[in-house]
Order: C-alpha cells, then sequence, then structure tokens
C-alpha cells in the first residue's frame, strides 16, 4: 500500500519515516512477530526509548493500532482480547464502605495521594473508574501515572495522568511554539486526564485541595519513572458537564474552550464535547522550556 501525499505517519506523538514503515511491513509480512514482540522490535530498532533509556511500549502498542485504523498496515491477531477497540469486560464492584464521608480537609489525617504500583492497587483503580467516572475505565495514552486518593486506610477516589494531546489552540497561542518545537518538547506537558472523588466523599474543599498535592508531588515522580521533569500540566473540562470549580479554586489558569476535535485533529471537524481548557505550570519558565 502506497502512503499518499496527505496522509500523515505521525502516532503518539512520533512523526514515522516512510522507509520506518516499510520496514515495520517488512516484519509483519514475515509473519514471525505477534503484536507485543512487533512492538519491541520496533521500540528497540527504530531507538522509540523515554528518557531512562526504556522502550515506549504501551505508546508503540498505541500507534501500532491507530495504523491499522488508518489502513496503513494490517496487524497479526491479538492473542488475548485486551479491549482495544471492543467494549471492555466490566470490572466487579469494589469492596468499599459508602458511608458518607463529609470531614473537612483541615480535619483529615494522613490524606494522600498514592502512587498506584501493585496488581492490587491497579485492580482497585480500574474498579473505582470503571463504576464511577463518566469515562469508565479507558485507557490512558503514552506515559502516565495512576494515583490512588487516600486518607488513613480509606479510599476517596483516584486520578490519572498521561499524555498531552497534540494540538490545542488555545495552549499553542500561550507558548507561541514551532511545530519543530512542539515535536521535541510536547512530552513535558502531562495531561491530567481522569479525577475522581467517590460518589459518597462530600469532604468541603477536598478536590482543590487534592489538586494542590498532586502539582507538589507529580514532578519528581515523574522524573523518577521516566527520566524527565514535566513543566506544565494541562486538563480539560467538559463544559456542559462541569464549571471546573475545583480547578480554579486551585489556581490552574483556564485558557478558554477546545473546538471539540480531539487529539488528533485530523478532519477539521467538531466531534467531541466542547471542554474548557485548563492549565497549571510546574516552573516559572515554563514557556521557554517548551520553546527549546
Amino acid at each position: 500500500m502506497r502512503l499518499s501525499p496527505a496522509q500523515s505517519l505521525r502516532f503518539c506523538g512520533r512523526q514515522f519515516s516512510p522507509a520506518e514503515l516499510e520496514r515495520l511491513r517488512h516484519w509483519l509480512a514475515a509473519g514471525q512477530l505477534n503484536r507485543s514482540g512487533l512492538a519491541r522490535r520496533l521500540c528497540e530498532e527504530f531507538g522509540w526509548v523515554n528518557g531512562t533509556g526504556q522502550p515506549k511500549l504501551m505508546s508503540c502498542r498505541v500507534a501500532l493500532l491507530r495504523m491499522e485504523r488508518a489502513g496503513l498496515i494490517r496487524l497479526p491477531a491479538p492473542q488475548s482480547r485486551n479491549g482495544n477497540g471492543r467494549s471492555q469486560r466490566l470490572e466487579p464492584a469494589p469492596a468499599l464502605s459508602q458511608t458518607a464521608f463529609t470531614t473537612p480537609v483541615s480535619q483529615l489525617p494522613e490524606l494522600r495521594l498514592d502512587v498506584v504500583e501493585t496488581p492490587a492497587e491497579a485492580a482497585l483503580y480500574r474498579q473505582i473508574m470503571a463504576h464511577y467516572h463518566y469515562l469508565g475505565n479507558a485507557p490512558l495514552a503514552g506515559a502516565q501515572m495512576r494515583y490512588l486518593i487516600r486518607c488513613q486506610a480509606t479510599v476517596l477516589g483516584g486520578m490519572g495522568l498521561g499524555a498531552s494531546a497534540w494540538s490545542v489552540a488555545a495552549r499553542d497561542r500561550l507558548i507561541g511554539w514551532l511545530p519543530e518545537q512542539r515535536q521535541q518538547q510536547l512530552h513535558r506537558i502531562v495531561n491530567h486526564s481522569r479525577f475522581l472523588l467517590l460518589p459518597w466523599v462530600r469532604s468541603p474543599n477536598l478536590a482543590s485541595h487534592v489538586l494542590a498535592r498532586l502539582v507538589h508531588q507529580l514532578p519528581h515522580q515523574w522524573q523518577a519513572r521516566y527520566g524527565y521533569r514535566p513543566v506544565l500540566l494541562e486538563s480539560f473540562v467538559e463544559k456542559d458537564r462541569f464549571d471546573g470549580t475545583c480547578y480554579r479554586a486551585a489556581n490552574w489558569r483556564c485558557l478558554g474552550l477546545t473546538k471539540g476535535r480531539g487529539k488528533l485533529e485530523q478532519t477539521g471537524q467538531p466531534a467531541l464535547p466542547v471542554k474548557w481548557v485548563f492549565i497549571y505550570p510546574l516552573c516559572s519558565d515554563f514557556i521557554e522550556q517548551l520553546k527549546r
């Protein structure tokens, strides 16, 4: 299959060359690699690694799926049903006490944001998102980090962060970067894509307090995991569903509204709900750093 002149080879923040696409098709034609093996080989031979030198396998798997959906390649059949492009199996309901939680933030002992690391924590995170977040437990994109919000042993909610959106008009105007600068530095923006306080949690000011704690914790935890320090957080809040009050209270800056085109902005036509764009700088010179 020949690439059309207008067809983009940018997937998950990486620009693939026509020669790389042909090598990938050659590997597929040989029929010796499953999807996981293909992602490992691509990362190894194309040098697709993070700041610590580890292969970006998750981003690569997503990129391969998007290439297939764009008609550029045909992947081998999946060896297990992982939910990509299919309805996900509903996680079992978490065994949590649903007693009303109304303690003010000032009186909460040991309020924590715990990084999700163990299989048990990952299962709990999936369960609460699947059952209580309006977007469900959809996969996050690219480099990512998940948190459970806890007060002592009580789970209050969760947060998920992942790769930033490729094109956001209001954000990109503020930064004023050139296309090549965006390509090189976009990974230093992290998307706060999931925020859940469980329905029975009614602690005044808890949401803005948790956001403030996230800003304090995330930079060094992200650097420890991925080998680089993010300089900007972004979040998108559905205009017809929320006002973004907790973000405003936590001193996030509202840049305006999206156009409803989604991350890839391929058709130019509104396809998603219009959202408020919020940002939070993690350093005072974030614009200078993003324009390097």
